[in-house]
């Protein structure tokens, strides 16, 4: 089974591809430009994969407030290319989304389930909604919602939360991380294991098609998941909540973005840790890698 991954330079590209070893078909932007429909068209017809999975995504979320055109082209219009192309090889389309479309003012804390109505803000947010519009569009889809992902410590390249928390960890005595945006960040590895068993790669066949949500387990903030970071890697900084509006961005984000799993959950795939455990099997790994 030949499973074309799109973004495949990124965090979740790079991992599935890694998982799926020789049955992965590998592109990025260096080897295919999905916003140039006959070139999709044209590759997707020679390549004839079983899956395609679209990992490929404008995420630099407050960029893309001064650069609406670039980030629909890659979000919104790009999916189109893919689920047409899908359609005329009548194979899957995965289309990786994210927690942001549930960008609303905050309300009830309960987690959201696939069904709820979306309520997106900014650039970013609404051009991934019209991607999962664009995927839905094609009859055999799968639409993968998650959040704030981080990649295994070992992809050097990849940007990320947990990252940024411990390069900004080891310079300063006191950061300052919010603490009114509530969501579950996780884990990429997990992520991608899920991925996998819902386009039903090694299994008999693909989860129903739709929308499902795929996170780590539980509830959290950006500033207790900073506040784990520092504690896990041992340093002394000290973290101190602040609220969104002390720390003001171009793109709104969500207040209340965690997602409800049991839809995946029910379907019997791989386990999906809670967001602490998660974070300590990323540190178990990055204390085997080798020093500078």
């Amino acid at each position: 089974m030949k499973i074309l991954v799109t973004g495949a330079a990124g965090q979740l590209g790079a991992e599935l591809c890694g998982l799926l070893g020789n049955d992965a078909i590998g592109v990025d932007i260096d080897t295919l430009d999905l916003t140039d429909r006959p070139a999709v068209c044209k590759t997707l017809a020679q390549l004839k994969p079983a899956v395609v999975v679209n990992c490929a995504a404008y995420t630099r979320v407050d960029r893309a407030e001064s650069e609406p055109a670039m980030c629909r082209a890659v979000n919104a219009t790009a999916v189109e290319h893919l689920a047409e192309a899908c359609g005329l090889l009548d194979c899957p389309l995965v289309q990786i989304s994210t927690d942001y479309v549930f960008g609303g003012p905050p309300g009830p804390r309960q987690p959201h389930r696939e069904d709820e109505p979306t309520a997106p803000q900014g650039v970013y947010a609404r051009t991934k909604l019209e991607g999962e519009r664009a995927a839905a569009r094609h009859a055999k889809h799968l639409i993968v919602r998650t959040c704030g992902l981080y990649a295994r410590p070992s992809h050097e390249q990849a940007h990320n939360f947990v990252k940024t928390i411990l390069r900004l960890a080891r310079s300063r005595d006191t950061l300052r991380v919010v603490a009114d945006q509530h969501c579950t960040p996780s884990y990429v590895p997990h992520v991608a294991r899920a991925v996998l068993f819902l386009a039903g790669v090694d299994r008999a066949a693909p989860a129903p098609w739709g929308i499902y949500h795929v996170t780590n387990r539980g509830a959290t903030t950006w500033y207790a998941v900073a506040s784990e970071i520092v504690r896990l890697a041992g340093y002394k900084t000290t973290v101190e909540a602040i609220t969104t509006a002390e720390y003001p961005l171009p793109a709104p984000r969500p207040a209340y973005s965690v997602l409800d799993t049991t839809a995946y959950d029910r379907l019997g795939g791989p386990a999906m840790p809670d967001w602490k455990a998660a974070l300590a099997e990323y540190f178990l790994e990055l204390k085997r890698l080798p020093g500078p």
